[in-house]
């Protein structure tokens, strides 16, 4: 019987997951083994404390891999790819795939075919494949840059939205739900947390502006939809160019989704549907978010 495992290596977690032509036998999680990202120390000590663990769930030894799959940011990168293929030399047995992480995200929702994929979670991007196996990306530039509709995007607008409704003479619930979330006083506490360097996490302000947007916030509200609109001005420029690269007549690619936001923030996700129907009413969406662990398991299969 052969078996085939699959990674989605990430900045912070690594996932796993072993399987074999039809099951999944185990799957596991750990700390990043992302060399960019960890010491090699601790990549290594990271890989081996999942490996270990996915042999005692499954049975299965890592020497009977038939082949592996490992979906990466970075692959171009040799301090990234060399210490994946030495670390799985001598671990784990078979063939050795390694690809992008947008690539297994693309795979985990088209399996090889054309299509676009909006990704939002602590970053975001928007990723693009023609018929002919090409790969177009807008977006994904870093917070600094870019990452339209991400965590750290939407908590970086709910502050400044925050004070300009101050300025406006508005009140918004965002103003208290950052205080207690931060255990502020009051705002002028807030200004001087607010910019301070480095600067705080203000991910972790996306699930207040989630909350105060439910509860009727129109300046939470308005973050959400602008966020919304400018992942759809993303895949809109992703979608036009897999439309001029294709030669059938009134073709449109289906669209999907995957990360975090656009697991569990509906106004963003269902915003960006509305502002592409809009133009193009016969977009097809793939329900729900895919799981990018699942493209590279698809491609383990496949070799």
């Amino acid at each position: 019987m052969a078996f085939y495992l699959a990674l989605d290596v990430g900045g912070t977690k690594t996932e796993y997951v072993l399987a074999d032509e039809s099951n999944e036998l185990a799957r596991v999680r750990s700390g990043t083994i992302k060399r960019m990202r960890t010491d090699a120390t601790s990549a290594l000590e990271n890989l081996e404390k999942a490996l270990a663990e996915i042999e005692a769930v499954s049975g299965i030894s890592m020497r009977n891999v038939s082949r592996s799959c490992v979906g990466a940011a970075g692959v171009t990168v040799p301090l990234v790819t060399d210490w994946i293929r030495e670390a799985f030399s001598t671990r784990v047995g078979g063939e050795l795939i390694l690809v992008g992480d947008v690539e297994i995200a693309l795979d985990a929702a088209f399996f090889g075919g054309p299509g676009v994929l909006v990704m939002a979670g602590t970053g975001s991007n928007v990723a693009g494949r023609t018929s002919a196996g090409e790969l177009t990306t807008a977006g994904g530039w870093g917070p600094a840059l870019a990452d339209q509709g991400s965590g750290a995007r939407i908590g970086q607008q709910a502050l400044r939205d925050t004070f300009l409704a101050m300025d406006e003479e508005r009140e918004t619930a965002l103003l208290p739900g950052i205080l207690k979330l931060w255990g502020l006083a009051d705002y002028m506490e807030l200004v001087g947390y607010a910019n301070q360097i480095p600067s705080p996490d203000v991910t972790k302000l996306a699930p207040v502006v989630v909350e105060c947007a439910a509860k009727g916030d129109a300046v939470a509200k308005g973050v959400l939809r602008r966020e919304a609109e400018e992942l759809a001005h993303l895949a809109r420029l992703v979608i036009d160019r897999l439309r001029r690269a294709d030669t059938r007549t009134g073709w449109l690619p289906e669209l999907a989704f995957t990360g975090s936001i656009l697991e569990h923030v509906a106004e963003v996700r269902d915003g960006i549907v509305e502002v592409l129907r809009a133009e193009l009413p016969d977009l097809k969406v793939l329900p729900g978010v895919v799981d990018p662990l699942q493209g590279a398991l698809w491609r383990a299969r496949k070799g």
